[in-house]
């Protein structure tokens, strides 16, 4: 959630609030969502291209292992959809809109916060790998960690200000006093520890003349969070004189906070005080308002469901207030991370948020070309049980089925309707989903795909989705990719089965080093940080990000007819950028793979499925034309006229023959031939 100024307000008084402690075996539990934004930003990791997806795995990899070292057993705890309620979506949009502006910011050079398209999806995926236990819950995540951490009275580590108003018993750990890259030694021992900060609710109420910690829900909610920013709020806050306290700078710029802290002191107990706020409104709002501060303040309250019991037993029962009956396969995946909070939203609201990336904010947004997948995750999910709670779900005409995207257009964003695909009927119960054959689950995923099984069989299993992906990108009319991009981002993806070749003493010692040492020339073509962004290029990559994530969450909600593919090595934004630069320059596919054939082959094997799919235009090479072939141009005579027409090789080749590259090497032999781009 967050309110507005506290988490400062706290900082600001460090010595009062916090206490420093040296954290070492014990349990924690982490806010997930709050750590892998606070890894990403607070790493120097690239910003605009993308993702630098394995550097990232780094980072995240070294967090765990520093906790690993102090024995600190780590439970990570993430968000899920939005809640039943809908009381956050204006936030959300709000929220919507600012990254759009630091996206655009971050495209022309400028500053700005923007998460990868897929760095939620990585991030799970390390923590599956370091076996750190990890649970998806079914709307916020807040109370989930609240209730857990003093259920095993441990403390918390996250960058929520929420965590000061709940009562933790062993306080909260703000990450940005979490120094987990300094990991000490005891004196006079072996044993490890991680300095820290700790927050305490007692410290605070003592520090505001012991006042009732009943009344901090209340605080919150008149502070402004995301649940509640009532203008109404304003008038009371006009009406009442709030206590300052010590007229500091610090009390000025946190007037709000210390204002309202010092004035709730004053009361007994919660209900004391709301009659008090309600006494300066207008008497024909006074009910409206308490209800909606009322239901605010239970939010601070103890989660209904014990999410102990899923790292205890590996499922816990899903609140009575959110669960729309939904079948157990699908609350069970939600819990797991197996399906991501996009289908929960999907099916619980029929409304979906696409997030924006760095991309040229001239063109559609880059999601429009996934939107035939979501069309058919939309047809999956259409025929769920309707949540009898949820007026909105009701109030939708049975046909045809929509759902509403909430998406950019231009520099704001726009609520669309999408219509879901009609699937056959034994595709139309979500419940009896995962009955349904491998072979008939793989074959939707690969028709929605534009892709035959037999191209992909020369594909590794791991990179299979992945290829399949690109083959549906290079077909669709919204990209406007060229042969380098396509080249850059298969060179991309054997990043990480180099990166498995040079771990292999064994392998390595049978390759000679070829692995090891493409490998390092691929690290080293990265783009440089302040490197200028090329728009269309990014554009072009960020289409494919989209394509991928739903590509992805297709084959996750038809229970993983292809295997899933290992994230955290497929894409590194900086590495594609900087190999896009150098084919357009110096390097060629042939000299950067010349060193090692395995590589060399498995790209081949890459590079063939997909062309089977591209137009045959995107292989065309570019020509400009000499002085000579000019005065020829101008005389009525081209080039082409002169020579094998280009179009024909083009589509020889395309039918599956090497004759394209046969012909265009007898074009240009013993002639003075066209400058290549």
């Amino acid at each position: 959630m967050g309110i507005r100024g506290l988490m400062s307000f706290v900082e600001d008084h460090s010595n009062e609030f916090f206490t420093d402690v040296k954290l070492r075996d014990t349990k924690i539990i982490v806010d997930g969502y709050a750590l892998f934004h606070r890894l990403y930003f607070n790493s120097n990791l690239e910003l605009r291209y993308g993702g630098d997806y394995d550097s990232f795995t780094d980072v995240v990899q070294k967090f765990f292992e520093s906790l690993f070292a102090c024995k600190i057993c780590p439970y990570v705890v993430l968000d899920g959809g939005c809640d039943i309620s809908d009381k956050k979506l204006n936030t959300l949009k709000d929220r919507a809109r600012e990254k759009i502006q630091m996206a655009h910011s971050l495209s022309v050079g400028g500053g700005g916060y923007v998460c990868p398209l897929l760095i939620r999806e990585v991030f799970i995926q390390v923590l599956i790998k370091l076996q750190v236990c990890f649970v998806q819950c079914f709307s916020e995540a807040d109370r989930d960690i609240m209730t857990l951490a003093n259920h095993w009275n441990c403390p918390v580590l996250s960058s929520d200000s929420d965590f000061c108003i709940f009562d933790l018993k062993s306080g909260f750990c703000p990450l940005n006093g979490f120094q987990w890259r300094s990991v000490n030694t005891i004196k006079g021992t072996r044993d490890c520890y991680i300095p820290a900060k700790c927050f305490f609710l007692d410290a605070l109420c003592c520090h505001f003349g012991n006042m009732n910690k009943t009344l901090l829900p209340l605080f919150a909610v008149l502070c402004g969070n995301d649940h509640v920013n009532l203008p109404v709020m304003e008038t009371f806050l006009s009406k009442v004189r709030l206590p300052l306290g010590a007229a500091t700078s610090k009390g000025r710029r946190h007037h709000r906070v210390l204002g309202l802290l010092n004035w709730l002191s004053r009361f007994a107990d919660p209900t004391e005080a709301l009659d008090s706020v309600l006494n300066h409104l207008p008497k024909k709002r006074r009910g409206t308002v308490k209800e909606l501060l009322c239901r605010s303040m239970e939010e601070y309250l103890q989660a209904q469901g014990r999410i102990q019991d899923f790292f205890q037993h590996g499922a816990y029962t899903c609140p009575d207030t959110w669960n729309p009956g939904l079948p157990p396969w699908v609350l069970e995946a939600l819990a797991r991370g197996q399906l991501s909070p996009f289908i929960s939203d999907a099916l619980v609201l029929r409304r979906t948020i696409l997030h924006t990336q760095v991309e040229n904010m001239q063109q559609p947004n880059a999601h429009r070309i996934s939107l035939p997948i979501r069309q058919v995750i939309y047809g999956l999910l259409v025929n769920a049980p309707p949540h009898v709670r949820n007026v909105a779900w009701n109030a939708l005409p049975p046909q045809p089925p929509t759902f509403s995207e909430v998406e950019r257009i231009n520099k704001n964003i726009k609520t669309s309707i999408v219509h879901a695909v009609e699937l056959p009927k034994d595709h139309s119960d979500l419940s009896k989903l995962t009955e349904l054959s491998l072979a008939s689950r793989q074959m939707l995923l690969l028709e929605t795909l534009k892709v035959k099984q037999s191209l992909l069989d020369p594909v590794p299993a791991a990179l299979k989705l992945p290829v399949a992906v690109s083959c549906y990108w290079v077909q669709h009319t919204e990209a406007t990719l060229k042969l380098h991009h396509l080249q850059a981002l298969l060179l991309g993806m054997l990043l990480g089965p180099l990166r498995a070749m040079v771990s292999s003493p064994e392998e390595k010692a049978g390759r000679g080093g070829g692995a090891e040492t493409l490998y390092e020339e691929l690290q080293r073509v990265k783009a440089p940080p302040g490197t200028r962004l090329d728009l269309d290029t990014a554009h072009v990559f960020c289409q494919w990000q989209c394509c991928l994530q739903m590509g992805l969450y297709l084959n996750q909600l038809l229970s993983t007819p292809l295997p899933e593919p290992d994230l955290t090595r497929l894409y590194s934004g900086s590495l594609v950028h900087g190999l896009c630069r150098q084919l357009l320059t110096s390097a060629s596919v042939e000299s950067l793979l010349r060193l090692c054939p395995e590589a060399q082959q498995l790209y081949e094997n890459l590079f063939n499925a997909t062309r089977s799919c591209a137009p045959a235009e995107l292989f065309l090479p570019k020509v400009k034309l000499n002085s000579k072939r000019r005065k020829q141009k101008k005389s009525g005579i081209s080039w082409s006229e002169n020579r094998v027409g280009t179009t024909l090789n083009a589509r020889s080749w395309h039918e599956g023959s090497n004759r394209f590259e046969l012909l265009m090497v007898e074009t240009l032999e013993n002639e003075e031939a066209p400058e290549l781009e």
